[in-house]
């Protein structure tokens, strides 16, 4: 065992230690974190507006914080951006993430000198914890691969920005810089296949023992691994143990990378995002991701099915039940505050607290009434994968209101098999079956003859890729939605087939 590998396990049983000191304590640690936030920002624009100097309960805050998104938020952000100091948090932001998906254009999401570090140790916590879980740490004698956005930045008003995976880039810690790949000029390239080719080229004859990154891309990059040598991921890096992915979940392309690597290996999911660093999975052998309580963040939950309602509750964390689908509402240290992420969640456990990623509150099919969620369309996919051998590259769904004759509507799902069935009939009866079981209000629409048995349309190999590109959203922390109520994604993909 290597010095390095000896210290990785001793520094991680002390990380353990403190993240199970709060993470059992969580009343007490949202506690304190909500005062600090409001004390801290009592003096900005913000705290001022909202009368923090009137708020010691969470009720007040309800009261003088309404929920908000960046939209409406987006006053106080332009007001930083322009600029001026104390606004939503006091000072000046270190760095604006800059995202991408509104209506008005690009968003700009302030990370402070105080918010910064948690997305720095979050992810560092995740590796850690994971070598108190397995003992296992001879990896980080090994390259660590990051597939991720270009470090490069601009700069508004003294303020530096740039995609949130191209910041952290300038925060790996020194002990792990000889580790890390790619090259600095490699991850300043801005077009992605150009980029991934380089990233091949330059990671063939090294020995990689960790891959970071979206599945979808990484999965890209393991393609062009296979093409360039003919041979698998675990033959090219026989010490490669270790894939770390957030973004998505990984279930759907689980039996995929293990056919493309040629073996299983260990795994850790997390839940970055550019308003925070939410969890980490801290267990190889528990189900969720633990909600991260101690990093500068104050957490809210509204029931999903409410969200839209006209005064819907406000829940702390002492409030919510495991199997629930929530909104996730957070304040931070960046200066967000009662904002909602736009994710939805559901508790897997509630001691600790963690978490799975349901989908996204826009993103749903509800087109009869059905309300079908992300994590329902990914369940009945991994159903259908299990039970019939096939391999899928990627998918999305989408509802067809009016399809052609008399037929009834359905939704249709749009997939590009790897492998596919032998049977594609058989494999969209298990994905239909299983959506009914998972969802009473669509069971009742197949039932009373409002909607017909699910379609499949297949797309043709690269199909998704060809699509995001079209769409200028190829490679980096870009994401394929998992569903929409409308038919703007299924139309272009028609276009491509």
């Amino acid at each position: 065992m290597s010095i390095k590998s000896f210290a990785a396990r001793i520094f991680a049983s002390h990380i353990r230690k403190k993240i199970d000191k709060w993470a059992g304590n969580p009343h007490e640690t949202q506690q304190k974190v909500f005062e600090e936030l409001i004390t801290k920002a009592r003096n900005t624009r913000f705290g001022k507006d909202h009368g923090f100097c009137e708020i010691s309960s969470h009720e007040d805050f309800i009261k003088k914080v309404p929920v908000r998104d960046y939209e409406e938020l987006k006053e106080y952000v332009d007001m930083m951006v322009e600029g001026l100091e104390d606004i939503l948090w006091p000072g000046k932001p270190l760095y604006y993430a800059k995202t991408s998906g509104t209506t008005s254009g690009a968003k700009y999401i302030p990370l402070t000198k105080e918010s910064m570090p948690t997305h720095i140790n979050a992810a560092r916590n995740a590796i850690l914890c994971y070598i108190a879980d397995t003992g296992k740490s001879k990896f980080v004698d090994g390259k660590m691969i990051f597939l991720q956005g270009s470090p490069e930045m601009d700069e508004k008003n003294g303020v530096k920005l740039g995609r949130l995976s191209g910041i952290v880039a300038h925060y790996v810690p020194g002990y792990l810089q000889r580790n890390r790949m790619p090259s600095w000029e490699t991850n300043c390239i801005d077009d992605w296949e150009t980029k991934v080719d380089a990233i091949v080229d330059e990671t063939l004859k090294e020995d990689m023992s960790v891959i970071s990154g979206i599945p979808s891309w990484v999965q890209m990059y393991f393609e062009r691994l296979i093409d360039k040598t003919g041979n698998k991921v675990g033959e090219i890096f026989p010490n490669f143990d270790l894939f770390i992915y957030g973004g998505v979940n990984y279930e759907p392309y689980r039996s995929k990378f293990e056919t493309l690597i040629g073996r299983k290996v260990d795994s850790i999911e997390l839940y970055p995002a550019s308003e925070g660093f939410f969890a980490f999975q801290d267990k190889q052998d528990v189900k969720g991701m633990l909600l991260q309580l101690d990093s500068g963040m104050f957490y809210e939950f509204i029931k999903a099915e409410e969200f839209y309602s006209e005064d819907p509750q406000r829940l702390l964390l002492k409030d919510v039940e495991e199997g629930v689908n929530y909104v996730m509402l957070i304040s931070s240290s960046a200066g967000l505050w009662a904002y909602n992420i736009g994710d939805t969640v559901q508790f897997t456990s509630t001691k600790p607290y963690r978490v799975i990623v349901s989908g996204r509150i826009k993103h749903f099919i509800s087109a009869f009434g059905e309300h079908v969620i992300a994590k329902e369309v990914e369940e009945a996919m991994q159903d259908a994968v299990a039970e019939t051998g096939a391999e899928i590259s990627e998918f999305t769904v989408a509802p067809q209101i009016n399809p052609e004759g008399e037929q009834l509507p359905y939704h249709e799902w749009f997939i590009e098999f790897e492998q596919e069935p032998e049977d594609l009939n058989r494999f969209a009866e298990i994905i239909d079956r299983s959506l009914q079981k998972q969802n009473s209000y669509y069971l009742d629409l197949i039932e009373g003859h409002i909607l017909q048995r699910l379609k499949i349309t297949r797309i043709p190999r690269n199909g998704f890729q060809d699509y995001m590109k079209s769409i200028g959203k190829l490679g980096g922390q870009n994401k394929l939605p998992r569903l929409s109520n409308d038919r703007k994604i299924a139309d272009q993909l028609k276009e491509i087939i």
